[in-house]
């Protein structure tokens, strides 16, 4: 919902592999499992020697309030993200990782997350004006709205208020309004729609529980 682009990785090697795929990625590491503090010491220094990943930038997650380790990552190990001391409870965890987000500008200069969904056959849209029915598939979707390939042109103008869309999401269905834009690659069977921003805050939650689990299933299927 905040517009971060984040995926959770459990395993550290295939981690480090992404590294040298997505150049500029920010990296948090929760040092408090999977490793040793010795392994942990060594595997972030492959990473900041590895010249394939050196335009990546590690952050540390930890519950650890020792003031000597945090000093090991942050000055000894020169983490450029800093180390980030989480607390008890998935509400304050999720507040202080925000803003570690934040400082790091993590975000960069994207507005919204889109996901694409062209290979989900589950992900459909059908709109109904009063003399027919039209029916299309998602080819990507983001807060803000959606691109849609329909069987057929439509034939309103852009700008064209659209009511009663019906938007399928696997499992979810939403009925929302929209603003129909132009064409997209110039195609007259793909249209960009925006969403009405006073959508009920239940719909917008399934929308971005859509959307996270499109970008965490496109990275789990990377080979690498």
């Amino acid at each position: 919902m905040s517009g971060f682009e984040v995926y959770t990785l459990h395993d550290h090697q295939r981690a480090r592999l992404l590294l040298s795929h997505f150049a500029g990625s920010i990296l948090f590491i929760n040092i408090d499992q999977g490793l040793s503090e010795k392994d942990w010491e060594a595997y972030i220094r492959d990473i900041q020697k590895d010249p394939v990943a050196k335009e990546s930038r590690l952050g540390i997650l930890s519950y650890n309030t020792d003031q000597k380790l945090m000093q090991k990552y942050l000055m000894d190990l020169a983490i450029p993200c800093g180390y980030v001391q989480l607390k008890l409870g998935l509400q304050a965890s999720t507040e202080i990782l925000l803003a570690a987000l934040q400082a790091n500008e993590a975000k960069g200069r994207r507005k919204c997350i889109r996901a694409f969904c062209e290979d989900d056959e589950y992900a459909t849209m059908n709109y109904k004006d009063p003399d027919q029915m039209y029916y299309g598939k998602l080819l990507d979707i983001s807060s803000a709205g959606v691109a849609v390939k329909f069987e057929r042109p439509l034939p309103m103008p852009a700008n064209f208020v659209m009511r009663g869309i019906q938007l399928k999401l696997r499992s979810a269905l939403i009925m929302t309004d929209g603003v129909l834009m132009g064409l997209r690659r110039g195609d007259p069977h793909i249209r960009v729609i925006l969403f009405n921003q006073r959508m009920s805050q239940k719909d917008k939650l399934a929308i971005h529980h859509y959307i996270k689990q499109r970008i965490q299933y496109h990275i789990d299927q990377l080979k690498i």
